[in-house]
């Protein structure tokens, strides 16, 4: 039966399709995929089954976003927001929290981060009042900042999220950069090398509305 056919028509019966049908719907999960896991989660032994579902409920439970930055954290306030070590007159920003810790691995960024929480796409009906942008103005207020770097993805989202980022923060006195060459236009951060990502950092440049 082909993977088409084996969309249409579930090849199991009760709670194994229904794992299956669950595991299907995470991204960059196909049928093919989910099946594979659902078996290997079958042949697991129980207690590290148990011991994946306690951390997914948990993390669903506990993890919040940072009431600065946006990003993903257990605290009120994220280590990144309060860790004084940071340079605070940079911020990044990006379009998920999972975006941070690729820019992380790089060592090449001391500044802080701003998660938009996702990117302009009109075509999923998100517009900039979905994004936390107003808040990203609000830490501008104090004037410590001093430059932006736009570190959202190099797709089509991205690059418009970028452009009306740039329109509406340069005339605020801040110095607007984007990410330069080195990262893949349709590519996403997360799955970016560090070598790449860092030659991205070191050679941003101004942006001009």
């Amino acid at each position: 039966m082909s993977a088409v056919n084996d969309k249409v028509f579930p090849v199991y019966d009760g709670p194994i399709q229904e794992l299956i049908t669950q595991l299907s719907r995470l991204p960059g999960i196909g049928p093919k995929g989910a099946q594979r896991i659902a078996f290997y989660l079958l042949d697991a032994d129980e207690a590290d089954v148990t011991a994946l579902a306690d951390a997914i409920v948990r993390a669903k439970q506990l993890v919040k976003f940072c009431a600065v930055c946006f990003n993903a954290t257990e605290d009120e306030v994220c280590r990144i927001c309060r860790d004084p070590r940071r340079d605070r007159t940079k911020i990044c920003v990006v379009e998920e929290s999972k975006d941070i810790i690729a820019i992380e691995r790089t060592r090449e960024f001391r500044g802080f981060y701003h998660v938009l929480g996702g990117a302009i796409s009109p075509i999923d009906n998100r517009g900039p009042a979905d994004l936390h942008i107003r808040e990203l103005i609000h830490r501008l207020e104090d004037g410590v900042v001093t430059e932006i770097i736009l570190a959202t993805n190099p797709n089509t989202e991205g690059e418009v999220t970028a452009t009306y980022l740039s329109r509406l923060l340069s005339p605020l006195g801040v110095q607007v950069s984007r990410l330069a060459s080195g990262l893949p236009v349709g590519g996403d951060l997360e799955y970016a090398d560090e070598i790449t990502l860092g030659r991205a950092f070191e050679g941003r440049r101004p942006v001009t509305p």
